[in-house]
Order: structure tokens, then sequence, then C-alpha cells
């Protein structure tokens, strides 16, 4: 639709922007005048229909027709306007452009939900509203308008899933919710999958105080009823009972533990002087051509002056060594995919930014609610397709046979 720019000009001319943008400018006119244009259109294509519905045998129909006008004040992104609404005789007219009982424009409550997931508080949105807009929202209108976001929260979290994931990440990151008058902190887990052609989704969010065996058999319960078959492999960082559990819902699934996570944990034994030696000793471990040129390795370290100075060190590998060596079985390319949870890392980290401004969530769905816009607002990232997937994709097809959807 191309607009004349003569006309704009001779609107334009000699205001200021008061008069242009203001409660009672040239744009409030223009919303009001082109709404209530789309609503008598509306009126005419809804009384068209009506006359060419066909009439039950044995009854008489009432042609339909205009009925006055009744006024309603709506909010919009420019303030609020008052619209003159057509009304048709016989009272079945429901405008699309604003239904009956509606009171906001579509778009001024997206512009809510938006700030909202631009980690605003309820209190910020209300006064940056009434300083741009010139309209009061109270917090409890904030709140209904972001509140319906959980509708799309709860359609996601149940939308069914693909049969078969190369991969998933599981992690966790922590957040303060109120419940029984008592702020708690709860971890919220994230699942981040590897579709079979290389994308990647966000498979649903789970809130427990506490992780254990009977929470993850309850997660992985959950994405067993929603379809998922089967995952080649999980990668976890750590998480307690995880492995026990995935043995049950998914028996053939590797579990691979973060090597990343596990060098982290051994710098934190190590003085800062003798970090960068200890990261050598163990890269011996994790670069080993195989199992058991990795355990030979591990024994060199546990010999060494190193091991014996942070003791500590080597039995943390040795507790963690069954979710270690499933790694030592794959090429270079399906290496370096697994080895770290750094991509669910990243995802955590935006999560987090979103969470920050607020102190405490008074419920699991409030913190859901901002984690998943904060999800939304970050999908063209953690979409993407994963490097060197060509190459990874040949190596699933090959190791895992008839189980890789694409082999």
């Amino acid at each position: 639709m191309s607009i004349d720019k003569d006309l704009l000009d001779r609107l334009m001319e000699g205001r200021s922007p008061g008069d242009l943008f203001g409660k009672t400018g040239i744009l409030s006119e223009l919303t009001k005048a082109l709404a209530e244009r789309a609503l008598s259109t509306e009126l005419d294509i809804h009384l068209d229909e009506e006359g060419t519905d066909e009439v039950p045998a044995g009854q008489v129909q009432v042609a339909n027709r205009r009925n006055g006008r009744s006024q309603k004040t709506v909010t919009t992104d420019s303030g609020k306007v008052v619209l003159d609404i057509p009304r048709d005789r016989n009272g079945t007219f429901d405008p699309l452009l604003i239904a009956k009982y509606q009171r906001r424009f579509p778009e001024f409550d997206r512009k809510i939900v938006s700030m909202y997931a631009r980690r605003m508080t309820t209190r910020e949105i209300q006064g940056h509203i009434e300083e741009i807009y010139g309209v009061e929202a109270s917090p409890g209108l904030i709140s209904a308008i972001t509140d319906a976001v959980m509708d799309e929260v709860t359609a996601w979290q149940n939308r069914p899933l693909e049969p078969c994931y190369p991969v998933i990440f599981m992690d966790a990151i922590r957040v303060n919710i109120r419940s029984d008058g008592a702020v708690s902190n709860k971890a919220v887990f994230v699942a981040l999958a590897i579709l079979p052609d290389g994308t990647r989704d966000v498979l649903g969010l789970w809130f427990q105080a506490n992780e254990g065996a009977k929470f993850w058999a309850k997660v992985l319960n959950d994405l067993r009823n929603r379809g998922v078959q089967d995952i080649l492999i999980a990668v976890v960082d750590g998480l307690k009972g995880f492995p026990q559990a995935i043995e049950a819902a998914f028996p053939q699934t590797q579990v691979q533990t973060c090597i990343v996570h596990l060098l982290r944990h051994s710098m934190s034994f190590a003085s800062y002087k003798d970090r960068k030696a200890v990261a050598s000793a163990l890269k011996a471990v994790y670069t080993a051509v195989d199992a058991e040129a990795a355990k030979a390795a591990l024994v060199d370290f546990e010999d060494s002056d190193l091991a014996r100075q942070y003791p500590a060190i080597a039995p943390s590998w040795r507790r963690a060594w069954n979710e270690v060596i499933p790694f030592l079985d794959y090429p270079p390319e399906v290496r370096r995919l697994i080895y770290t949870t750094n991509a669910i890392e990243a995802l955590n980290s935006k999560i987090r930014r979103a969470v920050r401004t607020r102190g405490h969530f008074p419920s699991d769905d409030a913190a859901a609610k901002l984690i998943y816009l904060a999800l939304n607002a970050t999908s063209q990232e953690w979409k993407r397709s994963v490097r060197e997937w060509h190459a990874v994709k040949s190596q699933f097809a090959i190791i895992f046979e008839d189980r890789f959807p694409m082999a």
C-alpha cells in the first residue's frame, strides 16, 4: 500500500510534535478515523454474509441492518481513543478489530508483553506507559496482560516432540520463588536438544528444589509422554540421580558428563600458579585416543607431584569415569560437540540476565512466564544449526545405524 506523501506533508505543515503525537494530536485522530472505518467495513461484510445464510424451514428471516452506534473508550499505542462502534439490529455483530468486551488494542498488549520480556518490572512498565502514552495502567492490569502468556507457556510445555533426538543437553539455573510465605531457592532445569537436521530446540522447563532420581524420572517420563522414543546422547553436568533415571526411561542412551565442568571443578582445588600445569596434565586424559589411553594418562597424573599436592582432583575424575569414557569412543567432530554443555550455558546466561532484575518470583508460573519470554526473545540465536553438523551427522549414521533418523 502506497502513502500519499503530499497529503502527509500538508498534514504536518506548521505543526509541532505535540500536535502530531499528543493525546489529541493528528495521530490519535487518524487512529480513531481508521478504526471506525474498519469497524464499519466489518459490519457491512457481516450483514452481507448474514443475508446469504439459508433460513431454516418454517422460520421467517428478519433482515438484519445497522442500528446506530455506541461509544467505547479503548487504549491504543498513542493513548486513549473514544470510538463510535457500529451496531446491528440483531446484536450478532462481534468486531474482529476490537471485540465486544475488549478495551485495549492487541498491539498495546503486545508492547506490554515485549517490555516485560525485556526485563522491565511491573512498576517500570507502569511508569513507562504513563510517561509515553499518558495512560494509567495498574499493576493488576499489567499482570493480567502478561499472565495471558501462560496459555502459550502451557501449550509450549505440552507440545508433541520429535521421536528421536541425537543429543540433549541438560542444565539448571537457580531462581528465588516465594512459597507459603517464604522465599526458597529453586532449580529450573532446561533441556536443549539437537534435532536430526542439526537445528536446536528447547524441549521444556522443570522446577524443583532438589534434584534426584525421582525428579529426573518425572522429567524423562514427561518427554516420553510427549512422543520422545529415543535419545542417543545426553550431556549433563553431574546431575544427581540422572544416570539411573535415564537408564530406566531410555536404556540405550549414553550419558556423557561435561568435560569442561569437570575441568573447572578440578581447577577449583588448585592454586592460581598451578592451574596451567594441572590443566595441561588433565588434557592428556580427555584428548587420549581411547578409554585405555585415557585411563593410563589418569594413572600418570595420580602418580605426579601435582596430584599429591591436590589430592581431591583425581578422585573426582574417578567418580565420574563411567560418564567420561563414552566421549572417548567418538571421532573429533563428535567430541567437539559433546565435551561441553556450553551450548546450553550460553542460553542459561541469557535467562539469568532476564531473571536478575527480579528479587524473587511469587510463583513457579511467574518465573516460567518470564523465562519463556526470554527464550522467545533470543530464539534466533539458540535455534541456529550446529557447526560441522554435516560431519557429525555422517558419524552418527555410522555409529548409531538404524537408531539415527537420518541414517
